[in-house]
């Protein structure tokens, strides 16, 4: 039989046996560290496979030995979790926003909470910087129409804009002046408003537009066109526009005006969520 082994030439090393189109498979066995190595995985999956869960069945799992559950140990670090966040929690439920924000500790946990809660919440309209855009307010800057220190954000946030769902939401609606005015007063209008900030069209339009503003705006807007809260008003003298651009955009809007609404925060999301969205809000920047 030794006479039968055939030894390559080129590597000195005994085939198998096996050929294939004149290539002879060379018979070189695995290292005995690797096959030892082999042996322990196989072990070692067996033995895991009895220990923990493993295998599907037809309605569950197999359980393991050691009844352990990635399930169950998720839910008691999130217990966990929720415990140790129920201390500033209650603290934020329990104190006005004044108190909570005098609390270095107590204010970057509210900020932290609120921030999480905006970007789920707020930022599909606001943008996830708060920046806003086209229709929505930035939250960034002074601009606020129904203020902007804690209170009237919360109940901003609270009671929502022109919400139907809550009885004590901020309702705010501006006639539609193509009812009232001709479409040359309007243009008027529009010229004097462009006139606070900028340079109208036609600039001999700004008297007659000013006058018509005194009878027909000056009540919700002020005389000084810096608005109102009350009725959230925008200023018209800061050149910060939420709906339009440019004076023929005005004019549209003073002629048929767009109104926004924001949802009510306080049934869906709590009391102590909507205070951790007021202190995030406020401290943006635009906070007074």
């Amino acid at each position: 039989m030794a006479d039968k082994k055939h030894i390559d030439e080129i590597s000195g090393v005994e085939t198998t046996g096996h050929e294939w189109d004149g290539i002879r498979e060379l018979n070189n066995p695995m290292p005995r560290w690797w096959v030892y190595t082999f042996y322990a995985t196989i072990v070692w999956a067996i033995g895991y496979t009895i220990m923990y869960p493993a295998w599907p069945l037809l309605t569950e799992n197999t359980k393991g030995l050691l009844g352990y559950s990635s399930r169950a140990e998720v839910a008691a670090e999130l217990t966990a979790a929720k415990s140790a966040q129920s201390v500033y929690l209650d603290k934020i439920a329990a104190l006005p926003l004044d108190q909570i924000v005098a609390d270095k500790e107590l204010t970057q946990f509210a900020v932290a909470g609120g921030a999480a809660a905006f970007k789920v919440n707020c930022s599909p309209c606001h943008g996830s910087g708060a920046a806003g855009g086209a229709g929505y307010p930035n939250l960034n800057d002074d601009d606020w129409l129904w203020g902007g220190d804690l209170e009237a954000i919360q109940a901003s946030i609270a009671h929502g804009i022109r919400y139907d769902q809550d009885p004590d939401t901020r309702i705010s609606e501006m006639p539609a002046f193509a009812d009232i005015l001709e479409a040359e007063q309007i243009k008027q209008v529009a010229a004097y408003v462009v006139s606070l900030t900028g340079t109208p069209l036609d600039v001999e339009m700004v008297e007659p537009g000013k006058e018509l503003y005194a009878d027909n705006c000056a009540s919700c807007h002020a005389d000084d066109a810096r608005g109102n809260r009350d009725f959230g008003a925008p200023n018209l003298a800061d050149a910060i526009w939420l709906k339009v651009d440019g004076e023929a955009q005005i004019a549209a809007q003073i002629r048929q005006p767009r109104h926004g609404a924001m949802p009510g925060w306080a049934a869906r999301l709590g009391d102590t969520t909507v205070k951790q969205l007021t202190v995030y809000v406020h401290q943006l920047g635009g906070g007074e």
